[in-house]
C-alpha cells in the first residue's frame, strides 16, 4: 500500500539531528586512532527525531561497544551529548569534546 505525506505538514513536525562536520571530524579521528590500535573494527550512525547516535563496534555483528549521542533537551531546545556503554551512561556534557575524553585512552607509566 502506498501513503501521500504532505511535505509541509512533515517539515512542520519533529526535526532531526544530525551531526555537524566539526563533530563528524572529531568522532572519525577518535575512531580511526582506535581502529588504528586494532580496537575498533566498525561504527554507525543513526539519526531519529531529536537524536543522532554514533555507536562503535568491535566486530560487525556485535553490539556497540560505545555509542555517543547529540541530544536536543525538549523545553530550552539546548544540545546534550551522552557517551553510553550499553545501557550505562559514561558521561554527559553541553560539547561533544567534554564526552569524548572519556574514550581516550589514559596514558601510564611503562617501566
Amino acid at each position: 500500500m502506498h501513503q501521500l505525506i504532505n511535505l509541509a505538514e512533515h517539515r512542520r513536525g519533529e526535526r532531526h539531528i544530525y551531526f555537524d562536520r566539526r563533530e563528524l571530524n572529531k568522532l572519525l579521528s577518535l575512531y580511526s586512532r582506535r581502529v588504528a590500535g586494532g580496537e575498533w573494527r566498525d561504527y554507525a550512525i543513526d539519526h531519529g527525531p531529536g537524536m543522532a547516535v554514533f555507536s562503535v563496534f568491535r566486530h560487525s555483528h556485535d553490539r556497540p561497544l560505545f555509542s555517543i549521542a547529540k541530544r536536543v533537551k525538549a523545553p530550552g531546545r539546548t544540545i546534550d551529548y551522552v557517551v553510553l556503554n550499553g545501557p550505562q551512561r559514561l558521561k554527559s556534557g553541553a560539547t561533544i569534546d567534554e564526552v569524548l575524553d572519556v574514550l581516550e585512552p589514559k596514558l601510564r607509566v611503562v617501566s
